[in-house]
C-alpha cells in the first residue's frame, strides 16, 4: 500500500503515479491508496487501462467516507505479474486550478448534497455517480498509451477537440462488434492473388470471383517459377490452375524477361494434352484470358490440315497447345522452335500414358537439354508409375507437390450420385430414355459405350441424340460438340474419346452402358458431371448375371446405390411434372376456343375431370400406355418372378425341371435371364407379361412350389462366363452381389459382388 501527500503537488496542474502489481493471497493485485489534504470532491482520479490489460484487470474505486483519502484497488485473474508500470497509471489533477470557478461549484454541490442527504434517492444517486466515474475511466482509456508513458498531463476538463475524439473513439468501439457479424472474407477471392486488372476483369466477366482450391494452392508456386506436380479430382478446375499464373508470369512475372516479341517469334509456353477436344478447350481458355493481356495462342491437333496451323506458327505465337503426336510432327517439320521455351505443361498426364503417347511425350520433353532453364508443370488426376517417372526425370529436384486427393480412397467426384442398374444389352434402347426422363432434370446427358458401333447404333435409336467417336470426321465432331454445348440437342453418345477433360456446362447425367474395363475410365467418365461444385448423377448399366463391378467400387472408393429400372410410377412422376408445367404456361387466351369441346368431353366421356386431365398430361408427356418392365433385365412387357420349391435350388437346370412339372415346354423355353438367389433357396427369372397369369395358375398344380411377382430384387449369385471379358472362375460363383431396391431414390445398398477375371480388348475407339 502506497501513501502520498498531495500537498507537495499543489502547484502543479496534474501529476502521474505509476506502480507495479504484486502477488498477495495467491492472486496478483495492485492496491494504491492516494491521500489528499483537500476534499474528495475536488480530487479527480482516473485509471488508464490499455486494451491488452483490459480483459485481465478489474478496477474498483472505494471512497473512504469521513477521510481525505481515496483508494483504488486493481485486481487481476492472471497467474503472473507481467503487467508493468508502463501498463497501469494513476493520475490526479490539482484541485486548485481555476479556483474562482470551482468555489461557486463547491457551494452548489454542498447545497445539493445537504438536500439529498435526507432524500430516499440518495442511494440511487450515489450509484449513478459511481457509474459516471466508471464511464469516465473508460473514456480515459481511449487516450493514447504513449502520452501516458511520456507523463503528458491529462486535463480535468478536456477541450472540445478531445471531446470529439472521445466520441469518435466510442464509435470505433462499436464498429468492431458490427464487423464481427459480417461474413468473413473469402481467402480464395481473386483480389487476394497477384492477378492483374485485365485478368480480374475477364474473370469477373465470366462470373468468377474466387479460385478453386487447386487454383489457390498452386497460384503463387507457378507464378514464382517453381516446378509443380498437381493432383486433384476430375472437375476441380485444373485448367485455370495453370492458365492464370502462366499468363501473369509472361506479362508481369519471371518469364516476361525471356518472352520474345514480334513477327515469327517462337513460343515461350507449350501445353501437351491427350485429346483434340481437351486441347481445344484449354486453347479456348488461353485465347480468352491471354487475349486480355495481349498474348497469342495456337492450337494444333491431328485430324485437321497442317496448312492453317503452320501459317499461324510462322507468324509467331506465345503459347502452343496441342496433342503430343501433332506437336511432334511440327517439331520435326521445323515449325516449332523450343530453343526459347520457358514453361512446359503436361495436363492429364495419366491419360496420355493410357492412350499410348509415352514415346511422343518423352521426345518432346527431351528437346530441352537443361531442365534448370525451363519450368515444368504436371497435372494429373492419378499418378501411375510412368507419371512419377516423368516427374523425377524432367522436373527439378526442388519441385512442389499439391495433392488434393492424397491417400483418400474416394477418387471419383464427391458431388456425383453413383448408381448401378441391371439391364440386358437388348433392353438398353428401351431403358435409357426413361433413365434420362427420371434423372437428367432437363439438363444434358452423355452416354458412354465401349465401341464405336454401339455408339452409332444407340444414337440412331434415341430421339434427338448424336454420336461422337473416332470414326467421325474432325469437322463433324466439332459441329457436334458445338451443338451439344449450345443446347441444340441434349443427348450425346460417345466412346472414351469424349471422356477426359471436357468441361461442358449443365451435364446433369452420365450413363455408362456397361462397366468399363479400367477403374480410371469410370472415374473420368463419371467426372463429366458434378463439375465446378455442381451436383450430378452417374448411372452404370450392367448384366446382373455376368457383370462384376466390385473392382470399380473397391478401387475408386465409390459406394454404389443399387436401384432397379424406372417403373411406371417413377416415370409418371418425372414426366408428369414437366407436362403439368408445360400446360400451365399455355396462354389463357386459348381457353374460350377449346372450352366448349372440353365441356362436351367431360359430359360424354364418363370420366371425372381429374381422370381426363391425367390422360391429357400423359399425352403431353408422350405416353399413351404404361408398359410393365422387368426388374432383372429392364425389358419392357416382362415381369420378374421368384421361384421357390421348398428345398435348395442348386442350379438353373433344377429350376427349369421344376417349371416343366406344371408348364408347357414352349412356355418354359420362353423364360429369360434365369439367375439363382444368393441364399440358394430360389431362382429369379423374367416371363412375358401376357404369360404371367399362366405361371401363377400353374403353381397350384405342383406341390411345395411357389411363384411370386417381385417388387425388388433379392441378392443374386453372380454368373461368370469363361469366354467373356468378365472372364475367369467357375460357372457360378457366390459373390454377394445384386441386392437392389425398386426405389430409385433409396440410398440403401445390399449385396456386394464377387471377383472378376480376365480382360479382353474390343474395338474401343
Amino acid at each position: 500500500m502506497l501513501f502520498f501527500d498531495s500537498s507537495a503537488y499543489r502547484k502543479s496542474s496534474s501529476h502521474s503515479l505509476c506502480a507495479k502489481s504484486s502477488n498477495m493471497f495467491g492472486a496478483p493485485f495492485l492496491l494504491l491508496q492516494v491521500c489528499f489534504l483537500f476534499t474528495l470532491s475536488e480530487a479527480k482520479l482516473s485509471i488508464i487501462q490499455p486494451e491488452a490489460a483490459a480483459k485481465d484487470f478489474n478496477v474498483s474505486n472505494i471512497p473512504n467516507a469521513g477521510t481525505c483519502s481515496y483508494t483504488a484497488i486493481i485486481t487481476t485473474s492472471c497467474s503472473s505479474t507481467r503487467y508493468t508500470r508502463d501498463q497501469i497509471s494513476i493520475s490526479f489533477g490539482d484541485a486548485y486550478g481555476n479556483q474562482d470557478k470551482k468555489e461557486k461549484k463547491k457551494k452548489l454541490k454542498s447545497e445539493t448534497l445537504d438536500d439529498a442527504a435526507d432524500s430516499p434517492t440518495t442511494e440511487k444517486k450515489s450509484k449513478k455517480e459511481s457509474k459516471h466515474k466508471k464511464r469516465k475511466a473508460s473514456d480515459d482509456e481511449d487516450r493514447s498509451e504513449t502520452s501516458s508513458e511520456m507523463g503528458e498531463p491529462v486535463n480535468v476538463k478536456p477541450p472540445k477537440s478531445e471531446e470529439k475524439s472521445k466520441k469518435k473513439s466510442k464509435k470505433a468501439k462499436v464498429e468492431p462488434e458490427e464487423e464481427e457479424e459480417k461474413p468473413k472474407e473469402d481467402p480464395n477471392a481473386v483480389s487476394k492473388f497477384r492477378i492483374s486488372a485485365p485478368l480480374r476483369a475477364k474473370l469477373k466477366e465470366n462470373g468468377i470471383e474466387s479460385l478453386f482450391p487447386i487454383q489457390a494452392m498452386t497460384f503463387d508456386t507457378i507464378l514464382d517459377g517453381l516446378d509443380l506436380v498437381g493432383r486433384a479430382r476430375t472437375g476441380q478446375g485444373k485448367t485455370l490452375a495453370f492458365v492464370l499464373p502462366v499468363l501473369e508470369s509472361l506479362t508481369n512475372g519471371p518469364a516476361k524477361a525471356f518472352r520474345k516479341t514480334g513477327y515469327g517469334r517462337p513460343p515461350t509456353v507449350i501445353v501437351l494434352l491427350p485429346t483434340r477436344e481437351l486441347a481445344k478447350q484449354v486453347f479456348a481458355d488461353f485465347e480468352a484470358y491471354g487475349g486480355a493481356v495481349g498474348l497469342a495462342a495456337c492450337c494444333v491437333y491431328g485430324g485437321s490440315p497442317y496448312g492453317a496451323q503452320e501459317s499461324k506458327l510462322r507468324r509467331g505465337v506465345d503459347i502452343v497447345i496441342g496433342t503430343p503426336g501433332r506437336i511432334k510432327d511440327h517439331i520435326e517439320r521445323g515449325n516449332i522452335d523450343l530453343s526459347t521455351l520457358k514453361v512446359r505443361i503436361l495436363d492429364e498426364a495419366d491419360e496420355m500414358l493410357r492412350m499410348g503417347f509415352v514415346d511422343d511425350v518423352e521426345l518432346i520433353l527431351g528437346k530441352v537439354k537443361d531442365v534448370s532453364k525451363v519450368q515444368t508443370l504436371l497435372f494429373s488426376a492419378t499418378l501411375p508409375s510412368w507419371v512419377k517417372g516423368i516427374s523425377s526425370r524432367f522436373l527439378k529436384p526442388d519441385k512442389k507437390t499439391v495433392d488434393l486427393v492424397g491417400n483418400e480412397k474416394m477418387k471419383a467426384s464427391t458431388n456425383v450420385r453413383h448408381i448401378v442398374l441391371p439391364c440386358s444389352s437388348s433392353a438398353r434402347s428401351q431403358l435409357i430414355p426413361d433413365i434420362i426422363r427420371c434423372y437428367s432434370s432437363g439438363g444434358r446427358t452423355i452416354i458412354f459405350t465401349e465401341t464405336k458401333e454401339a455408339a452409332s447404333g444407340l444414337a440412331e435409336a434415341l430421339p434427338g441424340a448424336r454420336a461422337l467417336h473416332g470414326d467421325i470426321q474432325q469437322g463433324q465432331r466439332e459441329v457436334t460438340l458445338a451443338g451439344f454445348r449450345s443446347g441444340k440437342f441434349l443427348t450425346l453418345v460417345a466412346t472414351n474419346v469424349a471422356a477426359r477433360g471436357l468441361d461442358i456446362n449443365d451435364v446433369q447425367l452420365i450413363i455408362q452402358c456397361e462397366p468399363p474395363r479400367d477403374v480410371e475410365d469410370y472415374i473420368h467418365r463419371s467426372g463429366r458431371t458434378g463439375r465446378a461444385g455442381n451436383s450430378g448423377v452417374a448411372v452404370m448399366l450392367y448384366d446382373p448375371r455376368r457383370s462384376n463391378f466390385s473392382k470399380i467400387e473397391r478401387e475408386s472408393g465409390v459406394k454404389f446405390e443399387h436401384i432397379s429400372a424406372p417403373q411406371p410410377l417413377d416415370i409418371a412422376k418425372a414426366v408428369g411434372q414437366d407436362a403439368a408445367e408445360m400446360i400451365t404456361k399455355i396462354s389463357d387466351s386459348v381457353i374460350p376456343a377449346f372450352k366448349s369441346v372440353a365441356e362436351e368431353l367431360l359430359n360424354t366421356s364418363g370420366l371425372s375431370a381429374v381422370d381426363l386431365l391425367a390422360k391429357a398430361l400423359a399425352k403431353a408427356a408422350g405416353y399413351t400406355e404404361i408398359k410393365k418392365r422387368s426388374l432383372l433385365s429392364s425389358m419392357e412387357n416382362h415381369v420378374t418372378v421368384l421361384l421357390e420349391a421348398g428345398k435348395p435350388v442348386y442350379s438353373p437346370s433344377f429350376a427349369f425341371g421344376v417349371l416343366r412339372r406344371f408348364l408347357p415346354e414352349e412356355k418354359v423355353e420362353s423364360v429369360k435371364g434365369m439367375a439363382l438367389t444368393a441364399d440358394g433357396n430360389g431362382a429369379v427369372f423374367d416371363v412375358a407379361a401376357e404369360d404371367l397369369d399362366l405361371f401363377l395358375a400353374g403353381q397350384e398344380n405342383a406341390a411345395n412350389v411357389s411363384i411370386t411377382v417381385l417388387k425388388s430384387l433379392p441378392d443374386l449369385q453372380e454368373k461368370e462366363s469363361r469366354n467373356t471379358r468378365f472372364g475367369g472362375g467357375g460357372r457360378f460363383g457366390r459373390g454377394g452381389g445384386g441386392g437392389f431396391r425398386n426405389d430409385r431414390y433409396s440410398n440403401n445398398r445390399s449385396g456386394g459382388g464377387g471377383g472378376g477375371g480376365g480382360r479382353g480388348r474390343g474395338n474401343r475407339w
